[in-house]
């Protein structure tokens, strides 16, 4: 029965990054996956052009910008394998690239060069690939662990758990890492999709039907916490940058918030058009700053018509309080389909910060998205599978 060092369990971003560090110590690494490619979710990313960090993923500004029952937990490895250190390996491949907004970096070419990358670096490291290969049972002894594999039986010393979460199934993810976690005694926190379109019922659907595809600069709100980017109006509800990120905070009940002129006076707007232009339309006034159909909208569900200048002060600021905290209820989100990453996870209580290694279970290691470690949209959780990844290569 051939045996390993190290075998790593699924071959996406955190799983290859773990290989390639742990072969670099000269550990005998295995990785295997189910799927037929490597890397799959990091191909689709980025609209194929790969968000593959982003440059405030660090210790300082990543402090609020990952969610966990332990937000601290991921710094340990963040301040050890930083956005510079994978810029650093983009660069020697002679990958380029530049930054879009909010410090998000992705390839000015095809996201298969982060793929190629990687491999590349795994080729170097002496690491042996196995694809299409399913995980059929995993055992631990005194001396490691023994593995059934759906094409031979391996054993090795350190197993690395790689398997991703549960979104995008059509991808092939599973719940395999769970089941590891919770086969040697792991904790789990809830699992949820995150970074996920809204939906809405179908009566405030009919609604918005009309919108869909419209999109709007917005600033979009839940409690205290608010992101500015943009929002989509879809068949099925709302999408977009804003939303994707609000969705991680969002819960079932409650209600988010729409500003929809960002650093915009409505009042003032409204108030200049009684002045200058008395007898507009209310929606006509509104469809100057927003796309006419969502303009029509918002004044439908004011129920207000007439002129503008016969609104009196109480009715501009009802019409103020639209546009600037428009609040809608979503019933659900569209769930694993759509979601880029799952929210919860093997409960980081159980894992040392330093290794990612089990606290109880000697040579056991969760890395990647299968931990409840979930970062915003925009490179985050790319950067977290490369610094976990490297955590764990490191010390198994």
């Amino acid at each position: 029965m051939p045996h390993y060092d190290v075998v790593i369990l699924g071959a996406g971003a955190a799983g290859m990054m773990a290989s390639i560090e742990a072969g670099r110590r000269g550990r005998s690494v295995l990785l295997v996956d189910h799927a037929k490619y490597a890397g799959e979710k990091i191909r689709i990313s980025g609209g194929g052009r790969c968000n593959f960090t982003n440059v405030n993923a660090t210790v300082d500004k990543g402090r609020d910008r990952f969610l966990s029952q332990n937000p601290r937990f991921a710094l340990s490895a963040l301040s050890r394998y930083t956005p510079e250190m994978f810029i650093a390996m983009v660069r020697d491949h002679g990958i380029t690239f530049h930054e879009k907004t909010l410090g998000q970096l992705f390839c000015d070419g095809p996201a298969t060069q982060i793929n190629t990358m990687l491999l590349g670096e795994m080729r170097k490291a002496g690491v042996t690939m196995v694809l299409e290969t399913e995980i059929e049972s995993v055992s631990k002894d005194d001396t490691g662990f023994a593995l059934r594999l759906s094409t031979s039986s391996v054993t090795c010393e350190s197993l690395i758990v790689a398997t991703g979460g549960k979104s995008i199934p059509k991808m092939g993810a599973t719940g395999l890492g769970y089941q590891l976690a919770a086969q040697f005694g792991l904790r789990l926190t809830d699992t949820r999709p995150a970074l996920v379109p809204l939906t809405f019922e179908t009566g405030a659907l009919d609604k918005l039907k009309e919108l869909s595809g419209i999109a709007a600069d917005a600033i979009v709100s839940h409690g205290k916490t608010k992101f500015e980017e943009a929002l989509l109006f879809t068949h099925r509800g709302l999408s977009g940058p804003s939303i994707l990120q609000i969705s991680s905070y969002w819960r079932e009940g409650d209600a988010i918030e729409v500003d929809l002129l960002p650093h915009q006076d409505a009042g003032e707007v409204l108030r200049a058009a009684r002045q200058a232009t008395p007898r507009l339309q209310v929606q006509t006034v509104i469809g100057s700053v927003l796309p006419q159909k969502l303009a029509r909208l918002l004044g439908d569900e004011l129920d207000m018509t007439g002129m503008v200048g016969d609104f009196s002060d109480k009715k501009l600021a009802q019409v103020e309080q639209k546009l600037k905290a428009w609040s809608l209820k979503p019933v659900g989100s569209e769930g694993y389909r759509t979601a880029e990453v799952t929210l919860g996870g093997v409960d980081t209580r159980d894992l040392d910060a330093k290794t990612l290694g089990a606290r109880d279970v000697p040579g056991l290691y969760f890395v990647g998205e299968v931990v409840d470690v979930t970062g915003w949209l925009g490179g985050y959780n790319f950067q977290w599978a490369w610094a976990s990844g490297w955590a764990a290569g490191q010390a198994a």
